[in-house]
């Protein structure tokens, strides 16, 4: 609405059903705008009111539109229809910026003058809006509301998800598209008396089978959508043209039908030859379509290389008066199209690849892997928390306390006997978030006790002896020295200029990660996790190429017999241009088929073979193994497990996942396995929205119908295989319009097949099934899911079947169907709030550490680890795990004494701090001042300064000595110093047992200036200086740590 309003030349695209729905009036769209612009005056409470009164949300961190925030001066918007948020930046109470940001990184991007901004929602929020509702709801449905979730979060000043439908209440009179348009607007279309018409009989079959549920009562379809004589006369009122009588006009320019069969790839090595050849014989002009200019020049070479002269045309008007018979461009088009004069290919038609624009680089977090696990971002009040060297308490939140003149801020941590700890924000480092063993309560210490000292000294005996075990799994596989694989040459080159995508930056640093490991003389054992459709496979592709290139063999193991099909079909399409000999083996081929196979593999004339755990049988022989790719580790058994285990100490491992099971995480994070996060999603790429609900009839009938209507498809998962054909049955019943089929294991193979082809071919458009989708569908056209009894499945389970939706640009919905919530069990609740949470892309990595903490981290080698994990929580445990095993690697006997964390005590007698008034949000506090404490470098605490002024504004002198604290605490500890204090007199510097400092740079420093400089018991150095401000103190400290370095 915001566009046809700017744009006068705007062509509007929509189906008929869009267009039929009722929508808020264009006085209260247009009159509700908000303009904001530099040198404006703001007062904060009107805009905060204003907000309110739009429906914008105050939250802390602006991510997704509809939502504001106010820190300060720094005020942060996401209006609707922006394409990014804005930053607006105040001088008391006048704007003296507004830049636009990345809602990931939250970094300030362009500058801009103004911001217009349109309602959150399609209807008023104000007590007087709300109150207009409620009277329409009692004159319309009158009966007891309270029951009514509606009715009631609405009188709370909630707006719940579904409100659209009750726009009636909210407007005397409410309005239509075509009350938006300028009147001059021409409309087209196509002959759609139809769908009208059954879109109007689906509203009345939907009326009458919800008019009477209390709980979500429905209004009349007219004061929903238009009637279809309404709709037609409003078409009829403008300039309009039906498409059918156009062509029968005979009009050539107009003529336009879809593109034969022929003209698109059917799995040909070298499509390009075929095509000219078929357009000669039409005698029509043609015209390919790349996805981007680079692609286009691609395409261009290789129409050279075949002795065909394209000419490359800017826009379709160049085409149109180019005399050229073969033409080239790069635009965005999704499909080709043929006429009498011309026909279109697109390049995804003509290579049966999709492309993909080149998408936004976004910024990567580094080590991703220990934010996850030690971050306190989701740390609530009453969480259990475990320091260093006090042990498992509770978190009671942050408070400022008054300590020598000066308000100081501590993390507050209860133990036994409501025992208090106040840890002052600057150490955070001691603190982690506690996560154990499922359905294990946290322990709770006693402070000052020697519980925690003797947990702590039993776990690190233990896991001294667990480091020395992994250890000597993995030196095995060290001193095995692998194949060194030949350095890429022209023809991998070659290989990866015919990917017709554009790799992620994720993606093209696993690709480099995984080379390096292939060249080296260590065999590979490389983790990607990635999201279903982020780009793994082409990873291992890459990879398998580097193989077969070295002569070695590949094999490809997959969960499922469908899963191994469709990497072969894919396989054998990247492949195609190349010499290798690609196989797959299931229980799709018969005996004699995998008879040959088998032999043709011990004989060495197989390159890649994908299969099933079946390929780790005794009998099996490979000619010259050199790579296995494991896809999906944790869908295989503990016997299969033990048998790759075998293979591992010879030949390169890829394993990839889109959730790491628990253990398989573990091993990453412990530095065991390298490990490479593909985050990045492919352009136009939406997240999956997730609903978790109460089973319910009209729910399920709703979902399926909303996504027929929009021509999709719908996956039903009912795991029983004795009840599939009776929930098949049922849905036939309550929506004979769709077509349903059947998939589970237990069907004969062919009969399988066949079911999984005819609805990838859309022969019908739901399918109900079990667990047997979870692996191995890539149906673009499916984008709803429904699944039930969610709670009975694990994290990593639902993250895959969500993922078999939203593979395209279209929006999917998963729709998690569970029992009463009272009858529930904790834990199940837990999976299912961590996985409705994770909507976002590449959600995988943080359900599998949300996975270590619901079913427990478990053990890593074997079951007697779980007691300490338990007594000193997962994250303890990790880092001493990871101590241990480096202090092994350099030859170091680990001791208790060594996986004690040395804090650096600072203390200069200056306010250091984040103020309350510079930013009011305790929460996000807490998570600066972890991030603070966490930096371990002087650029990445530069960094994280330039960050937090873009996003909270100036520091105030208390932001900057608890920066100017946290550099020195980084020179400190490179020098070995255990603690420095600065009074007005002199400063005082205490060093470590054995300090890294060297002793001739002390011994200098007392030479040159011994009035100065003096030792004090020992391990002290006693500075005389006077310093009456904080700067001189830090300027002091500064110059003797220079000296001392």
């Amino acid at each position: 609405m915001n566009k046809i309003q700017e744009n006068p030349y705007l062509l509007l695209v929509a189906p008929c059903q869009t267009l039929m729905h009722k929508l808020p009036p264009p006085s209260f769209v247009f009159g509700s705008s908000l303009l904001i612009e530099t040198e404006q005056e703001i007062n904060i409470g009107e805009l905060r009111q204003n907000l309110k009164t739009k429906v914008y949300r105050e939250v802390k961190t602006v991510v997704a539109h509809g939502e504001y925030a106010i820190r300060g001066s720094i005020i942060d918007i996401f209006p609707m229809g922006s394409e990014t948020p804005y930053r607006v930046d105040l001088f008391d109470n006048i704007v003296d910026s507004i830049r636009t940001f990345d809602p990931e990184t939250q970094r300030s991007l362009v500058k801009k003058n103004k911001i217009s901004m349109f309602p959150a929602k399609e209807f008023p929020f104000t007590k007087t809006d709300i109150n207009y509702f409620k009277n329409q709801w009692h004159i319309h449905f009158g009966g007891e509301p309270k029951h009514c979730p509606v009715y009631r979060d609405v009188s709370n000043g909630i707006p719940p998800a579904g409100i659209e439908y009750y726009l009636k209440f909210f407007f005397e009179q409410t309005a239509t598209i075509f009350d938006y348009l300028p009147n001059e607007t021409m409309i087209f279309s196509e002959s759609i008396e139809e769908q009208v018409k059954e879109f109007w009989r689906n509203a009345e079959t939907r009326y009458q089978s919800l008019r009477f549920d209390i709980r979500r009562p429905i209004l009349p379809k007219k004061d929903i959508i238009l009637d279809p004589d309404d709709f037609f006369g409003c078409m009829r009122s403008r300039s309009f043209s039906n498409f059918e009588a156009i062509k029968k006009k005979n009009s050539i320019v107009n003529s336009y039908m879809e593109l034969p069969d022929e003209f698109r790839n059917r799995k040909r090595t070298s499509p390009i030859m075929p095509l000219i050849k078929l357009s000669e014989a039409s005698k029509k002009k043609l015209l390919i379509v790349a996805e981007t200019d680079g692609r286009r020049e691609l395409i261009d070479e290789t129409l050279r290389k075949e002795g065909v002269k394209a000419e490359t045309v800017k826009n379709w008007g160049s085409f149109v008066q180019s005399d050229a018979r073969i033409a080239i461009t790069a635009a965005s088009m999704q499909r080709g199209f043929a006429s009498k004069l011309f026909d279109v290919i697109t390049e995804r038609e003509l290579f049966g690849e999709e492309i993909f624009l080149a998408r936004k680089k976004k910024r990567t977090v580094d080590n991703f892997a220990e934010l996850i696990v030690k971050n306190l971002n989701e740390l609530k009040l009453d969480d259990a928390v475990v320091h260093v060297d006090h042990g498992v308490g509770r978190y009671k939140g942050l408070q400022i306390l008054d300590i020598e003149g000066r308000d100081t801020e501590f993390l507050v941590i209860s133990y036994e006997d409501d025992a208090k700890l106040y840890v002052p924000v600057s150490s955070l480092e001691l603190i982690s978030r506690y996560s154990g063993l499922e359905g294990t309560a946290p322990p709770l210490h006693r402070l000052g006790g020697d519980v925690w000292t003797k947990a702590k000294k039993k776990a690190a005996i233990q896991v001294r002896d667990v480091a020395a075990e992994l250890l000597d799994i993995y030196s095995r596989r060290g001193a095995a020295k692998g194949f060194s694989h030949q350095r890429p040459g022209e023809e991998y080159e070659q290989f990866v200029q015919r990917f017709p995508f554009q790799e992620t930056p994720d993606q093209e640093k696993a690709i480099s990660n995984v080379l390096r490991d292939m060249m080296s003389t260590q065999p590979m054992d490389r983790l990607i996790c990635g999201d279903v459709g982020f780009g793994k496979t082409e990873v291992a592709m890459r990879a398998a190429f580097i193989a077969i290139n070295s002569g070695k063999q590949v094999v490809a193991l997959v969960p499922t017999t469908l899963l191994a099909r469709q990497h072969e079909e894919t396989f054998r399409d990247r492949f195609a241009e190349t010499a290798a000999n690609i196989e797959s083996i299931s229980r799709f081929k018969t005996k004699s088929e995998q008879h040959q196979i088998l032999k043709s593999l011990a004989q060495g004339n197989l390159d890649i073979v994908i299969g099933t755990h079946s390929l780790l049988k005794e009998n099996i022989n490979f000619c010259d193994l050199g790579l296995l790719i494991i896809d999906e580790e944790h869908r295989f058994g503990v016997r299969q497990k033990e048998k790759l285990k075998s293979l591992r100490s010879g030949v390169d491992i890829l394993t990839m996942t889109a959730t790491p099971i628990p253990r398989t995480l573990n091993m990453a994070i412990s530095g065991l396995r390298d490990l490479s996060i593909i985050a990045t999603p492919p352009e136009r790429r939406l997240s999956i929205k997730t609903f978790v609900h109460e089973k319910s009839e009209h729910l399920v009938k709703e979902a399926i119908q909303r996504e027929l209507l929009r021509g999709g498809q719908v996956f039903y998962l009912q795991n029983q295989v004795h009840s599939i054909e009776k929930t098949a049955e049922q849905l036939r019943k309550g929506i004979p319009e769709a077509t349903i089929s059947i998939a589970h294991g237990q069907m004969r193979e062919q009969q399988l097949e066949q079911v999984m082809l005819n609805f990838h071919r859309k022969n019908s458009n739901v399918l109900v099934c079990t667990t047997i989708i979870e692996t191995g569908l890539d149906i673009s056209n499916a984008n709803t899911i429904i699944i039930e009894r969610a709670d009975k499945f694990g994290l990593a389970q639902i993250h895959q079947l969500r993922g078999r939706v939203g593979r395209s640009h279209h929006q999917a919905y998963a729709y998690l169907l569970v029992p009463p919530e009272d009858s529930l069990t904790s834990s199940a609740q837990k999976r299912l709030e961590a996985i409705s949470e994770s909507e976002d892309l590449g959600a995988g990595f943080v359900l599998a550490s949300h996975d270590l903490e619901i079913r427990g981290a478990g053990e890593i080698l074997g079951d007697g680890q779980s007691g300490n994990i338990q007594s000193i929580g997962y994250s303890m445990f990790s880092e001493l795990l990871d101590k241990a095993v480096n202090d092994i690697r350099s030859g170091k006997i680990p001791t208790l004494e060594d996986f004690r964390k040395k804090a650096i005590e600072v203390n200069l007698n200056v306010p250091a701090l984040i103020p309350e008034n510079y930013l009011p949000d305790a929460h996000m506090r807490l998570i600066l001042y972890k991030r603070i404490a966490s930096t371990s470098t002087a650029e990445e605490t530069k960094e994280l300064q330039v960050e937090m002024i873009d996003r909270f504004g100036l520091f105030p002198n208390e932001v900057k000595n608890l920066f100017y604290i946290t550099l020195l605490k980084l020179k400190a500890k490179n020098l070995g110093i255990e603690k420095l204090t600065a009074k007005e007199s002199g400063l005082k510097i205490r060093f470590e047992e054995n300090p890294s400092v060297k002793p001739e740079s002390i011994i200098k420093l007392m030479e040159e200036n011994p009035s100065r400089y003096s030792f004090n018991r020992g391990n002290e150095i006693l500075v005389n200086v006077s310093m009456t401000t904080a700067d001189d103190k830090f300027a002091s400290i500064e110059e003797l740590l220079s000296k001392l370095d």
